[in-house]
């Protein structure tokens, strides 16, 4: 059965709007089940337009320390993978926007890649954005998550080979990630100084959306990125709104969405 494409439906309706996607990156779960349903919330009510839920595992390799403490934090509190579905499900109550998973290879391959993909179809996910999984290694859950109609998304970064990359837009669906900065996230102080030139040599050989992430941390970033991609993510300064708000959590949603809102003021500057 054919179903709405909210990825791509997002990306059209930002190309006619001529103003870049933001996608917010939080960790599923954090602090706990509930606050991290009402931070969702506030993120998507205070104008992300795609939530990218980080989900909790215990070596989260390509993560810094700020979101590796959010995946802490997730797992003392008992999250399960059957939470983060019933997070995905919650959310699907009060909005259709575009849920993508940034996730490692092993929690799916551990409850079987066809049954994973499944439930991440019927709880409401539209793509997957596995870190650790190279396009060479990854068509058992292209296989599954075509027939579910679930886009994959994989990453580009700084040092990848440009003979590298039709290799990646041919197996990615979706949107293409492009990392903005060597290492792991966290928040950084300025933006590569060659941004554009990368994007445009990625953009040679795809007409898939490409949003940038790791680092970007204010507006003037925001907008910086904005100038050249389709979408900009945002994702430790969001995280450490948790972090900081540990002491009176039922605040967190509402400061994480001030955080947003001023993040967004780039897209229109």
């Amino acid at each position: 059965m054919e179903t709405i494409d909210r990825i791509a439906k997002l990306f059209s309706s930002c190309r006619e709007k001529g103003q870049a996607a933001f996608v917010s990156y939080v960790c599923a779960c954090d602090p706990n089940f509930d606050i991290s349903l009402e931070i969702c919330r506030s993120l998507i009510d205070r104008g992300a337009d795609l939530l990218e839920l980080g989900v909790p595992f215990s070596d989260p390799l390509a993560d810094g320390l700020t979101n590796q403490l959010a995946a802490q934090r997730a797992l003392e509190a008992g999250c399960k993978q059957d939470d983060v579905f019933r997070l995905v499900r919650e959310i699907r109550k009060f909005s259709e926007v575009p849920i993508i998973f940034y996730t490692y290879y092993n929690l799916i391959y551990s409850q079987g890649v066809e049954e994973y993909v499944k439930r991440a179809k019927e709880a409401g996910v539209d793509g997957l954005l596995t870190l650790d999984l190279p396009p060479e290694e990854a068509d058992e859950l292209i296989e599954a998550s075509d027939l579910q109609q679930i886009k994959n998304i994989f990453i580009i970064a700084p040092t990848t080979p440009e003979s590298r990359i039709p290799k990646i837009v041919a197996t990615a669906s979706g949107f293409l990630y492009y990392v903005s900065r060597e290492g792991v996230t966290g928040e950084r102080k300025d933006l590569a100084g060659d941004l554009g030139e990368r994007i445009k040599a990625i953009r040679a050989h795809t007409d898939l959306p490409l949003v940038v992430g790791f680092g970007i941390s204010s507006p003037e970033q925001v907008r910086e990125v904005a100038s050249h991609a389709d979408g900009v993510v945002v994702g430790s300064a969001l995280v450490n709104c948790v972090a900081k708000g540990l002491d009176q959590p039922t605040g967190i949603p509402e400061k994480i969405g001030d955080e947003v809102a001023e993040l967004c003021s780039g897209l229109s500057g």
